[in-house]
């Protein structure tokens, strides 16, 4: 269990593991434009079965593209935050649950599909940006989990908290606090 999820999201990891992972693309023929190694389907599920197993969730961060595929990803839960070529309607009984915009899940980690700046308080897992891996950009913590990005593997959330990616984040409190001090003296 992720402890530091918030409540409503703790059931994601109840019985597994969380991994990410964004811009499937599956069967987009617009991805050899963006990539020229941009892998099929069966490749993609090849890699990501390899690494969630039936027990897990399966968080995908929008743009799933051709949802025949989606029941094939052996996850316990798969949960959808939509991206911008993805049509609510379409995936509504392939996943779990699906959210239309950006989505904090706990105190310093948000979620979603395009990249967002200007909270130097939280990390920033997206995807959406296939051209490479941020680290900080206009104060902010990024991980761009575009699939071609991260070599289509699904990131592992709490191994990736446990690692300690929010260590040098100051929580919104803290940086409250401070400011607070700085006006003092």
């Amino acid at each position: 269990m992720i402890s530091t999820l918030y409540e409503p999201f703790q059931h994601w990891s109840e019985t597994g593991s969380v991994y990410i992972l964004s811009d499937l693309h599956f069967d987009d023929s617009d991805c050899k434009l963006m990539d020229p190694n941009w892998i099929s389907p069966k490749e993609q599920l090849e890699i990501i079965n390899k690494i969630v197993f039936k027990c897990d969730t399966f968080v995908c961060l929008g743009d799933v593209g051709d949802p025949k595929y989606v029941p094939m990803i052996k996850a316990r839960k798969k949960i959808l935050l939509l991206g911008n070529h993805d049509a609510r309607g379409t995936y509504k009984d392939l996943f779990n649950e699906i959210y239309s915009g950006p989505l904090f899940v706990s105190d310093k980690i948000l979620l979603s599909h395009e990249p967002i700046y200007g909270l130097p308080w939280c990390l920033n897992i997206h995807g959406h940006d296939h051209s490479g891996i941020e680290v900080y950009r206009e104060g902010c913590k990024h991980i761009n989990l575009a699939a071609n990005v991260c070599g289509y593997r699904p990131v592992n959330l709490g191994k990736l908290i446990k690692d300690g990616v929010l260590s040098d984040i100051d929580s919104i409190h803290r940086q409250t606090i401070d400011r607070a001090i700085e006006r003092k003296n």
